[in-house]
């Protein structure tokens, strides 16, 4: 997965931003497995919103005026934004790779759930059990619709 976390990376640093926006409106942070590139996303996805350039500089200047460029972490953000201004990107496959890291989101939701749910039937009371798996399946409902809307919207 931190493969296609990693090229979705990339590929935004290099996308129009017509096409950076149209990703970036319906991907969330939390669709990120991986810190790093959850961290980078978010970035990216302010400075698109923001309607600034979202370029490697930029990205950069706002790391460190945020201060997370500093120490180990920082290292590592600094080290994946380098790679993916040099390793450059096919910006055709954008949406091939937000698709992907969506899915991959969607079926942790469901990892997620099932770990929930053997969770509660250890910790809850009876009478909480069914209700507790109600909200799981209302919670899975939305992400499927979302699923759904992301494939609809051409990504």
């Amino acid at each position: 997965m931190d493969a296609l976390e990693e090229l979705l990376g990339w590929t935004l640093l290099w996308a129009p931003r017509a096409e950076a926006h149209k990703v970036t409106g319906v991907l969330r942070p939390e669709d990120f497995y991986t810190p790093i590139y959850r961290e980078l996303f978010e970035v990216i996805a302010t400075l698109v919103a923001e309607g600034v350039p979202h370029d490697t500089p930029m990205v950069a200047a706002r790391l460190e005026r945020d201060g997370r460029l500093a120490g180990h972490a920082g290292q590592r953000l600094s080290r994946a934004l380098v790679t993916a201004a040099t390793a450059g990107a096919d910006r055709t496959g954008l949406g091939h790779y937000a698709r992907a890291v969506a899915a991959a989101a969607y079926r942790r939701s469901f990892r997620d759930a099932g770990l929930a749910i053997a969770e509660a039937a250890e910790s809850l009371p009876e009478s909480d059990l069914f209700e507790h798996m109600v909200t799981l399946g209302r919670r899975q409902r939305a992400a499927t619709e979302r699923l759904a809307a992301l494939q609809a919207a051409g990504l």
